[in-house]
């Protein structure tokens, strides 16, 4: 699993991208949306489905934090704030995505109806709507909430938009063990808005993140191969042989778990570890069915794995939320 990904990338070349056969400028000018289509537009550049998954992991950390801390519930203020913050940050982030990879996202299937890739929005225009709710969200956490959680907000759209979009996507195959950061950064904001600071448990349930994404991505990178090798992206799944990537997420999903349960020792109660365990053991049963598909030659059908990945973090996080009222 710690093989040089530059190794992995030189074994199985990177697909060149195919050409972009860019748009009549005037032809586009004529088909202008109107005004709630471009509203709808705006919206699609922040990704609302990616954000609700982002909130689904803060508002339990915010609930157990409070709990395991001053053995209170924290303040409707906090939460709004952090939650109404946290959603414009992630769609800041998402949104300056869109507008860099707005030359890849035309040659893909999959992101080829966006905003940008579709030109309803000026890229400019997307660039400035971007990093205006981005300042907006992170100086919004420094006034309403603290400090701390703005500063670590600050950091996750750094992070995904620079680190991620620029650098680690483009150029090796573990953008996506590496990007995992900040879609784990969510459960540390979460934390600190409450607190104020950091603890081991807060650290635990980002691990818990941060190892749940290479397998959910690596199945959604696996059914949109073809895309990505078209687009020039060196996703796991394009540039190695699918055992390669069917193994990592069996390694991943058992790291999950083994993390996953770590949180009961720090406090949680038995309520959240028989779901931590039942849950989880049922992601690391598909990851093998995963592999064993991959071995017989068969279809992998990858989605079925990212489906239960992403009911697997909503019921793990429900169930840390509830937990955090009988602590």
């Amino acid at each position: 699993m710690n093989e040089d990904p530059t190794q992995a990338v030189a074994d199985h070349p990177r697909p060149a991208r195919k050409r972009i056969e860019l748009p009549d400028p005037a032809a586009a000018e004529a088909v202008r949306p109107g005004w709630r289509a471009r509203i709808g537009a705006y919206v699609s550049l922040t990704k609302p489905r990616i954000v609700e998954l982002l909130l689904i992991t803060t508002i339990p950390a915010m609930l157990v934090a409070a709990r395991m801390e001053y053995d209170a519930l924290p303040s409707l203020t906090a939460v709004l704030a952090t939650l109404i913050g946290g959603a414009l940050a992630a769609g800041s982030a998402n949104a300056i995505n869109c507008y860099i990879d707005r030359d890849i996202d035309q040659l893909m299937a999959r992101t080829s109806r966006r905003p940008l890739a579709k030109h309803q929005i000026p890229p400019r225009n997307a660039l400035v709507f971007g990093l205006v709710i981005g300042a907006i969200a992170v100086l919004g956490m420094g006034l309403l909430v603290n400090w701390l959680a703005a500063l670590l907000t600050f950091g996750a759209i750094v992070y995904y938009d620079v680190v991620y979009t620029i650098w680690l996507k483009r150029t090796t195959p573990y953008n996506t063990v590496w990007g995992g950061a900040c879609g784990a950064a969510p459960v540390l904001i979460g934390w600190a808005a409450v607190t104020g600071h950091m603890s081991w448990m807060a650290w635990v349930l980002f691990a818990v993140v941060f190892l749940w994404q290479p397998p959910h991505f690596y199945v959604l990178a696996m059914k949109f191969k073809d895309d990505y090798a078209a687009a020039g992206i060196p996703m796991l799944p394009v540039v190695a042989p699918a055992k390669r990537v069917a193994v990592e997420s069996v390694v991943y999903g058992w790291a999950m778990l083994a993390v996953s349960l770590v949180a009961v020792p720090l406090g949680a109660t038995w309520l959240y570890g028989a779901v931590a365990l039942v849950t989880g053991a049922l992601f690391v049963w598909e990851c093998h069915k995963l592999l064993g598909r991959v071995n017989r030659g068969e279809d992998p059908k990858p989605m079925r794995l990212f489906h239960w990945s992403t009911s697997y973090l909503t019921l793990l996080f429900l169930a840390l939320a509830v937990d955090s009222f009988i602590m």
